[in-house]
């Protein structure tokens, strides 16, 4: 091989290279391809927190419309909590649905447990430590609350729990089995269409 061809060989490498280089064909499929997956997440995440705030919004709605009207005596309280399913589960069809009432003699009672002697400062009602039946069922409780909507004048704590699959889940967002919980609780005094019940006042001893 002569040396002029060795240049030229040379010269078209040089060539080629610089037109390997020079070429932009084929570049944005390569961003594409680079920029889609995380493009992909974003937008899935995206549309899961709207649908998720939109499920929240309808949940929250039909909790308080349904804590109103169960204030009043003719409340129908299986038909109230199938009206909040229907609700949300247009909202997140396949939805589970589960609700529970707590009433309370009134507001400063919610969540508290029934009075006992904590001799042994434990913060649990045992050792035969003295306590009050509040609610009159025969045993201490951690929550003075008892269960159902209440009577007159009685306060109740409503709670509705939804599980739910998201539309459009994304990892880090959901639990295990790919489903969401949302809670939605409301407070409200029943009318006073009789006169209130008195908490309990005998005594026992826990185990």
């Amino acid at each position: 091989m002569t040396q002029w061809s060795a240049w030229t060989m040379r010269l078209h490498g040089f060539a080629v290279l610089k037109r390997c280089r020079d070429d932009r064909a084929g570049v944005t499929a390569v961003e594409f391809a680079l920029a889609a997956p995380v493009l992909i997440v974003l937008l899935m995440g995206i549309f899961d927190i709207g649908h998720m705030t939109y499920v929240t919004a309808a949940l929250h709605g039909a909790v308080q419309r349904v804590a109103r009207s169960g204030t009043l005596e003719s409340v129908n309280t299986t038909s109230e909590d199938a009206f909040v399913a229907t609700v949300v589960q247009q909202a997140a069809p396949g939805a589970t649905v589960s609700t529970s009432r707590k009433s309370y003699f009134d507001f400063a009672n919610i969540a508290r447990p029934e009075a006992w002697n904590d001799n042994n400062s434990n913060g649990t009602c045992d050792n035969s430590e003295a306590y009050t039946d509040e609610n009159e069922n025969g045993r201490w409780d951690a929550d003075v609350g008892e269960s159902g909507n209440g009577g007159a004048n009685d306060v109740v704590l409503y709670t509705v729990t939804v599980t739910y699959k998201p539309l459009f889940p994304v990892p880090g967002l959901t639990n295990r089995d790919n489903t969401r919980t949302l809670q939605a609780s409301a407070v409200k005094k029943n009318q006073p269409f009789a006169l209130q019940d008195s908490p309990g006042s005998e005594a026992g001893n826990c185990n």
